[in-house]
C-alpha cells in the first residue's frame, strides 16, 4: 500500500518543490537550500520505489521504511501547504489595500509581512533530518534503481475451454440470451461480429464463455472453433499462433514472421463460419486489434468472436456504445446451491439444515460472486461441523493477501496506474453498500490533491477525475446503482479489496468497531471515516481529537439514507473537535442535526471540501471566508439556512457552491460574480437593482452542472437575459423560476422573450424545469429535438399557457411532469410535434389541470415505453381517446371522472399497481366494469370513493378476475358496507393471491370477512364494524392490527380453538389492538407461539389477561399494555416472557406504587411507564428499573417532582424521555451516558435545560436534545 500512494504522491511533491511560487517564498525566507535538498533527496528515493515495492513483501524493514517515508511525505506536503496558505492570505490582504510605497512594489506581494516563527524553522529542520535518515537507510536496505515491470499472470494463461457442466450452477438465462446472439444473423458490416461478456473479476465470465463454447447448438452452427486466453499481455503473434494450431495448422520454422502466419491462417478461415473465444482481454489498443483480426475478414458471414473482459474501452472504440450490460452476480438461490455443491457435494442444504444459515450468511457476504463462493465452498469441503462453518462466516479470510478468493480481483488492481491505485485506496473509506455520487467523489479526490496537474492543462481537475472514475467503471470497480443510473455502487468484494490494499493511512470505523476504537490507529491515520449512527456519542469525538494529522474526516452511511432518518451529534462535540484537526482538507458532516457551525471552522486553513448538507444550520460564520483554499462548499437541503457569509467573495479558489433546496435562503452575497473559478452555483437568486442581477452570470464563465435561477420576474429586459450567456455554459440541469405571486404587474410578452434568451446549450442539458412562467406559449426551443440528452422535463404553474410545447419531439425524454397549466383544454398531437410517438417516455404526470377536457392522439402506439402514468386533480377531463398503453405498470388517478379511469384500464392491461382516489361517478356498476380489466393488478389502493358499497359481488367472482391481487387498501370509502355483497361464512379460500388487506376510515363498513391467504390485516377507524371474521381461522395470518373499531361484538381474543382441533392464527407474529370497547378477555396466549409483538391499548373493559402464560412465549420481545383500567388487579405480578426486549405499561387498575418487584429478564432494555396519580416519589419507581435498561420514558406522572435519586444502577441508560410531568424539577444523575434527552410539557425542566439554565452545561454533551417539539423549541 505504501508504495502505491508514494509513487503518485512523491511525483506531486517534487512538482510542488520545483514550482516558481515556492522558489519565491523560499528565497525570501532563506529556506531555499532546504527546499533544494528535499527535492534532490525525494528524487533519489523515487528511483528506488519499484525495488522497495517488491522487497516489502518479504522484508519488514523495507515495509517500515516505506511507511515512515509516507508519513514524512504527508508532513512535507502539509508544510508546503502552510507556506502557500500564508502567502495567499497576505496576497489577499494586499489586494484589499491601496499600496503606493515604491518599496512595496519591489517586493513580491506573497512575501510581505510574512510571519515566520521558530516553530516553523524547527519543523523544517526536523523534516530535513528525517528525510536524510531515510536516504541513508535506503542504501543500508540495499534498495537500488529498477525499471517498473508489469507482472504477467501465468495462471490466467492456463485457462482453457474445457468445462464440467455438472459443476455449473445458474446462468441459464444469460446463456440462452447469448446463444441467440451467436446463432442469430444481426446486421454487421464485417463477416464477423463481437459478442461481449463484460464484468468484474470473479463474476464468471470465463465459465459462461465455456458453457457457450461447449453448447451443442453452437458446435453444430460453426465449422471452426478456437479458444485463446489472452490475459494482460496482448500478443498478436501468440494469439494467431494458438488459433492456427487450434484449427489444425502445423507450425513451420519460418513462422517467426507474423505476416506469413496470418496468410496461412486466412487461408484456413476462408469462407468458413468461425467461432473464436478471446478470454480475458485487457488491451485497449485499437491498432493491436486491427492487426489481430486482419485474417478474420476472409471468414464466412455470421462468424462470431466472444470477448470476455473487465474493461470496455476497446469495445467502445470498436463501436459498441453500450457494452455496460455487465454480467451480474448469481441469483440468491443459485449462489446458495453453488456453495452447497463445492462444500458438501450436493446442490442444496436439505440434508444439512443446521448448516444452511451459515451458507446463507456466506452467500450474503460474497454477494453472489461465484469466484468467492467456490473458494469458500472448497475451504469447507467435507467440514460438516457447525463450528467450522461459523468460523468461516465470522472471519475476514478474504481480506488476507494470500487468500484464494481475491486473486482475480487483485490482478485487476495491479493493472492500475499509480494514481488510480491511490484513488482506489481512498474508496476504502466508504462502507459496503455505500451509494457513490460520481461528482461528490471526484470533488473529494480533488480536495485531497490527488488530481493535481503540473503544469496546468486546459482540462480541469474535475474533468480528469471524471475520466478516472469512468476508467474504474469500465473496469467494473464500480457498477450502476439499481434503479438509479446516475449513482454507483461498489461490489462487496471490490470493497474488501480496497480495504485490503489500504494501510494505516486510511481508516474506516464501522459501527461494530466504534465501541472499541484503537487510539494508536486513530493517531497515525491521515484519512478517517466513520459510519453514521443515529446518535454519535461525545466520547467517540473525544477519541478523534487524537488524530492531529488528519486530512479527511467523513461521516458516511451504508445504502440510501431515507429522508426520515435523523442523525444526531452534540454541538459541543464539534466545537471541541474542530480546533484539534487543523490539517483537515476534507470535512463532511452531512445529514447530522447540527444547528451551529463554530467560529473555529475558520482556523482550518488547509480545508478544501466542506459538506454540511441536510443539517439544521441557520447560517455559516464569517470565519468560513478565511478558508482561502476552499474549493467546495455544500449546504444543499439545509432547510433552515437563511443567509450566507457576506465576505464569500474572498474565497477566490471556490469552484463549487451547492445551495440547492434551501427554501429560506432568499439572497446571495454581493460580489459572488468575482469568484471566477466558480463552476457550481446551484441556486441563483435574482434581486434586480437591489442585489444580484442576471447579467452577472456572464462573468461566471465556468458555470456548469445544475443551476436553479429564482426570481426571473425581476428581469425587466430580455437583453439582460441574453447577456447572462446561458447558452455558453455546460449546464446539465436547469430550473427556471418566476414568482408564484400574480400581482398584475407581470408582462406575458416579456417573460416569453426572457425565456427565449435563456436557451441553454443543447448538447449538455438533461433536466429542465420551468415554474410559474406566465407566457401564453413557450419559446420554440422548449421541445426542440436538438436537445438529444434531455431526459426529464417538468413544467409547473404556467397558468396562462394554452398549449403544451412539443416535448414529444425530444428523442431521449423519459420523464414528463405537467402541473398547474390551467389554461390547457386539449392535449393532442401538439405534444408530439413532428413525431408520431414518444419513443423513450417512461413516466408521465398531469396534476392540477383544471381546464383540461380532452386527451386525444392519432391511432397507434403513441407511448410504447410508458411505465407510470399519474393523473391528479383534473376534474373536467372526460374524454381519453388513446389506443394503447402496452407497457404501463403503474396507474394513479386522483380527483378525476370515472370515465377516465375506465378508459385507461381498458387500454393498459399490464398495470400491476393501481391507485384510485376521489373518483367521481365510481359506483358499484362502474366499478364492476373497471374490475374486469384488472387481471394483472397486484397492488390496489382505493380512497375516498364514496359511491362504492361492495368491492365485489362474491369472493368467487373476484377470484376469477383479481387473479394476481396481493395487496388491497381501502380507505375513507364512506358507503362501503363490506368487501363482498355475498359472503360465504364457511368458505373464504378463493382469493388465494391476496396476502395484505388494509381497511381504514370506512365509517359504514359493518363486516369484514378475510380470505384464507391473508398474512397482514389492518383495520382502522371503521366505527360501524361489528364483525371481523376468519372463516378458516386465519391460518396464514402473521400481523393483526385492529384500531378504533369500537362496535366490534366479539368479547374474546387469542389462540382460540376452532374445529378440527385447530387454533386461530397459529403463525401470528404481531398483534396490535386499540380501542376495542367490547373486548373483555385475552385467552390462550400460549398457543400463539410465534408472537413477537403484543399491543393492547385503551381497551377499557378488558378484565382478564393470562400473564401466567407469558413465560411460554419465547419469541415475544415487545409488550405494550396501557389504558386498560378494568384489567384484573393481580396484573402485573412479575411474570414476563424470557426474551422480553421492550415494555410499555401503565394506567391499569393496579397503581404502579403497588406493583412490587417485577423480576424482569436481563433482556429488557426499553421501559416506557405511563403514570397515575398514585406516584409522587421516584422511590416508588426505582424497583421497576432493571440495570439493563438503555431506554427509559415516563409519561403523565402529574405529582412527581423529582427523578434525581436512586437511578445510579442505570449505568447503561442511553435514552431518557420525560413527558407531561408538570411539576418535575430535577433530572437523574445518569446524564453522562445519555445519547438522547426528550422533554415535553414539563415547564420547570424546560426552563432549567434551556440556555442559561441549571442543566445546560450538564447536558451539552448529549447528541440529541429535544424539548417541547410541539412549540418548535
Amino acid at each position: 500500500m505504501a508504495e502505491l500512494v508514494l509513487s503518485a504522491f512523491l511525483t506531486v511533491l517534487i512538482e510542488k518543490l520545483a514550482s516558481t511560487a515556492l522558489k519565491s517564498i523560499a528565497s525570501y525566507k532563506e529556506i531555499d537550500v532546504e527546499i533544494r535538498k528535499w527535492k534532490r533527496w525525494l528524487k533519489q528515493i523515487q528511483c528506488v520505489l519499484t525495488d522497495a515495492s517488491q522487497k516489502e513483501i518479504t522484508n519488514d524493514s523495507v515495509k517500515q521504511w516505506l511507511n515512515d517515508l509516507q508519513h514524512l511525505a504527508y508532513d512535507i506536503d502539509d508544510i508546503l501547504d502552510d507556506l502557500a496558505t500564508t502567502s495567499m492570505h497576505h496576497e489577499f490582504a494586499q489586494e484589499s489595500q491601496a499600496i503606493t510605497s515604491k518599496v512595496w512594489k519591489l517586493i513580491p506581494i506573497c512575501c510581505t509581512n510574512f510571519s515566520w516563527g521558530t516553530r516553523m524553522h524547527d519543523k523544517l529542520a526536523n523534516i530535513t533530518a528525517k528525510l536524510h535518515e531515510l536516504v541513508e537507510e535506503k542504501s543500508t536496505l540495499g534498495l537500488c534503481v529498477q525499471e517498473e515491470r508489469r507482472s504477467n499472470n501465468i495462471n490466467r494463461r492456463l485457462q482453457t475451454s474445457i468445462v464440467h457442466a455438472s459443476s455449473i450452477v445458474g446462468r441459464q438465462a444469460e446463456k440462452e440470451a447469448l446463444v441467440r446472439k451467436l446463432l442469430g444473423d444481426e446486421p454487421c458490416d464485417e463477416n464477423f461480429s463481437i459478442v461481449p461478456i463484460v464484468g468484474m473479476g470473479g463474476v464468471g465470465k470465463t465459465t459462461l464463455a465455456r458453457l457457450l463454447y461447449d453448447e451443442k447448438k453452437v458446435k453444430d452452427h460453426f465449422e471452426l472453433k478456437a479458444w485463446v486466453c489472452v490475459s494482460d499481455e496482448f500478443d498478436s503473434f501468440h494469439i494467431c499462433k494458438v488459433i492456427y494450431q487450434s484449427l489444425g495448422g502445423v507450425i513451420k520454422e519460418n513462422y517467426s514472421d507474423l505476416n506469413l502466419l496470418q496468410v496461412d491462417l486466412r487461408n484456413i478461415l476462408r469462407e468458413k463460419k468461425f467461432l473464436l473465444v478471446l478470454d480475458d482481454i485487457w488491451s485497449e489498443s485499437y491498432e493491436d486489434w486491427e492487426t489481430l483480426v486482419a485474417p478474420f475478414h476472409a471468414c464466412a458471414h455470421g462468424s462470431k468472436i466472444i470477448m470476455t473482459t473487465r474493461k470496455d474501452q476497446l469495445l467502445k472504440k470498436l463501436g459498441y456504445n453500450n457494452p455496460n450490460q455487465q454480467l451480474q452476480s448469481l441469483l440468491y438461490e443459485d449462489a446458495l446451491s453453488l456453495v452447497a455443491l463445492h462444500a458438501l457435494g450436493v446442490t442444496n442444504f436439505d440434508s444439512h439444515l443446521s448448516l444452511k444459515p451459515y451458507g446463507e450468511g456466506i452467500v450474503k457476504k460474497c454477494d453472489g460472486l461465484p469466484l468467492a463462493l467456490i473458494a469458500l465452498g472448497r475451504l469447507l469441503r467435507t467440514k460438516e461441523e457447525e463450528d467450522s462453518w461459523k468460523e468461516v462466516l465470522e472471519s475476514k479470510i478474504w481480506l488476507s493477501k494470500d487468500d484464494t478468493i481475491l486473486p482475480a480481483l487483485r490482478l485487476s488492481y495491479h493493472d492500475l496506474s499509480a494514481r488510480l491505485k491511490q484513488l482506489f485506496a481512498y474508496c476504502s473509506l466508504f462502507p459496503k453498500d455505500y451509494v457513490f455520487d460520481k461528482e461528490e467523489l471526484v470533488l473529494m479526490w480533488m480536495a485531497e490533491g490527488f488530481l493535481h496537474q503540473s503544469p496546468p492543462s486546459d482540462s480541469t481537475e474535475e474533468h480528469m477525475g471524471y475520466e478516472y472514475f469512468d476508467e474504474f467503471l469500465s473496469r467494473s470497480f464500480f457498477q450502476h446503482a439499481p434503479n438509479n443510473e446516475s449513482m454507483f455502487v461498489m461490489h462487496d468484494m471490490i470493497n474488501d479489496l480496497a480495504t485490503s490494499v489500504a494501510s494505516e493511512f486510511f481508516v474506516r470505523l464501522d459501527i461494530e468497531a466504534n465501541k472499541d476504537i484503537r487510539l494508536e490507529i486513530v493517531e497515525k491515520c491521515r484519512h478517517l471515516s466513520f459510519i453514521r449512527e443515529t446518535y454519535v456519542a461525545y466520547k467517540k469525538f473525544e477519541a478523534f481529537k487524537r488524530a492531529k494529522s488528519l486530512r479527511t474526516f467523513l461521516a458516511t452511511s451504508a445504502g440510501v439514507v431515507e429522508m426520515w432518518h435523523h442523525f444526531y451529534m452534540s454541538n459541543r462535540s464539534l466545537i471541541e473537535l474542530l480546533p484539534e484537526l487543523r490539517l483537515l482538507r476534507v470535512l463532511s458532516l452531512s445529514n447530522f442535526h447540527i444547528s451551529e457551525v463554530p467560529e473555529s471552522i475558520g482556523t482550518l486553513r488547509h480545508l478544501r471540501y466542506l459538506n454540511l448538507s441536510q443539517t439544521r444550520i441557520t447560517h455559516l460564520p464569517e470565519s468560513v471566508c478565511n478558508l482561502y483554499y476552499l474549493q467546495t462548499l455544500i449546504v444543499f437541503s439545509c432547510n433552515r439556512l437563511t443567509k450566507l457569509p457576506k465576505s464569500l467573495f474572498k474565497l477566490k479558489n471556490l469552484r463549487h457552491l451547492d445551495i440547492r433546496d434551501t427554501k429560506l435562503l432568499d439572497d446571495i452575497p454581493l460580489g459572488i460574480s468575482e469568484l471566477k473559478s466558480l463552476q457550481t452555483l446551484s441556486k441563483i437568486i435574482i434581486k434586480g437593482d437591489s442585489g444580484f442581477q442576471i447579467t452577472e452570470l456572464r462573468e461566471l464563465k465556468n458555470l456548469c452542472g445544475k443551476i436553479s435561477i429564482v426570481g426571473l420576474e425581476k428581469v425587466q429586459n430580455a437583453k439582460d437575459a441574453c447577456n447572462a450567456s446561458i447558452s455558453q455554459k455546460r449546464l446539465t440541469e436547469l430550473d427556471f423560476r418566476w414568482s408564484d405571486d400574480l400581482d398584475g404587474s407581470r408582462n406575458e410578452i416579456l417573460e416569453k422573450e426572457v425565456l427565449n434568451e435563456l436557451r441553454p446549450h443543447n448538447s449538455y442539458l438533461k433536466h429542465l424545469k420551468i415554474r410559474s412562467y406566465l407566457g401564453l406559449e413557450f419559446p420554440v426551443w422548449v421541445g426542440d429535438p436538438s436537445f438529444i440528452r434531455l431526459k426529464h422535463v417538468s413544467i409547473y404553474g404556467c397558468k396562462k399557457s394554452r398549449f403544451l410545447p412539443p416535448l414529444g419531439q425530444l428523442p431521449s425524454l423519459k420523464e414528463l411532469l405537467i402541473e398547474g397549466l390551467e389554461g390547457v383544454k386539449f392535449v393532442g398531437m401538439e405534444l408530439l410535434g413532428t413525431r408520431l410517438e414518444c419513443p423513450s417516455l417512461e413516466i408521465l404526470s398531469f396534476v392540477d389541470m383544471q381546464g383540461w377536457e380532452k386527451w386525444s392522439t392519432n391511432d397507434g402506439n403513441v407511448f410504447p415505453c410508458l411505465r407510470e402514468l399519474y393523473i391528479r386533480n383534473c376534474p373536467n377531463l372526460v374524454e381519453v381517446s388513446l389506443e394503447r398503453l402496452p407497457s404501463l405498470n403503474v396507474l394513479k388517478t386522483i380527483r378525476c371522472h370515472s370515465g377516465v379511469l375506465k378508459r385507461l384500464v381498458q387500454i393498459a392491461s399490464s398495470v400491476t399497481k393501481l391507485n384510485i382516489y376521489h373518483i367521481s361517478g365510481l359506483n358499484d356498476v362502474v366499478w364492476r366494469s373497471v374490475m374486469h380489466h384488472l387481471g394483472a393488478v397486484k397492488d390496489l389502493s382505493i380512497k375516498y370513493c364514496n359511491e362504492i358499497r361492495y368491492m365485489w359481488t362474491s369472493e368467487a367472482v373476484a377470484s376469477k378476475v383479481l387473479v394476481n391481487l396481493r395487496k388491497l387498501k381501502v380507505n375513507s370509502c364512506d358507503n362501503l358496507v363490506s368487501l363482498g355483497e355475498k359472503e360465504d361464512k364457511f368458505r373464504s379460500n378463493l382469493l388465494t393471491s391476496l396476502t395484505m388487506l388494509d381497511v381504514s376510515h370506512c365509517i359504514n363498513m359493518e363486516r369484514c370477512s378475510c380470505p384464507y391467504s391473508i398474512e397482514t390485516l389492518n383495520v382502522y377507524n371503521c366505527t360501524s364494524m361489528t364483525v371481523i371474521s376468519f372463516p378458516t381461522g386465519g391460518q396464514k395470518l402473521k400481523s393483526f392490527d385492529i384500531r378504533y373499531c369500537r362496535k366490534l361484538l366479539e368479547t374474546k381474543w387469542g389462540g382460540i380453538k376452532i374445529n378440527d382441533n385447530r387454533r386461530r392464527m397459529p403463525v401470528l407474529e404481531v398483534a396490535d389492538i386499540t380501542d376495542w370497547s367490547n373486548l373483555k378477555s385475552i385467552i390462550e396466549l400460549n398457543y400463539l407461539v410465534h408472537l413477537t409483538t403484543l399491543k393492547i391499548i385503551n381497551c377499557r373493559n378488558l378484565e382478564s389477561f393470562p400473564d401466567n402464560e407469558l413465560s411460554n412465549l419465547n419469541l415475544l420481545k415487545c409488550i405494550h399494555i396501557t389504558d386498560c383500567p378494568s384489567l384484573d388487579a393481580c396484573f402485573p405480578r412479575g411474570i414476563w416472557p424470557p426474551k422480553l426486549h421492550s415494555l410499555t405499561i401503565g394506567k391499569l387498575r393496579k397503581s404502579i406504587s403497588d406493583w412490587g418487584p417485577q423480576n424482569f429478564p436481563n433482556s429488557v432494555v426499553e421501559l416506557y411507564l405511563h403514570g397515575d396519580d398514585g406516584v409522587d416519589d421516584c422511590c416508588q419507581l426505582s424497583h421497576l428499573l432493571p440495570s439493563s435498561l438503555t431506554s427509559l420514558e415516563i409519561h403523565d406522572f402529574k405529582k412527581l417532582e423529582s427523578f434525581s435519586m436512586r437511578l445510579r444502577q442505570l449505568t447503561s441508560l442511553q435514552h431518557l424521555g420525560i413527558y407531561d410531568c408538570p411539576i418535575m424539577m430535577n433530572l437523574p444523575e445518569v446524564l453522562h451516558s445519555l445519547l438522547s434527552l426528550r422533554i415535553s410539557h414539563c415547564p420547570i425542566l424546560k426552563e432549567r435545560c434551556s440556555k442559561g439554565g441549571r442543566y445546560q452545561t450538564l447536558i451539552s454533551h448529549i447528541p440529541c436534545i429535544i424539548i417541547d417539539p410541539q412549540s418548535g423549541t
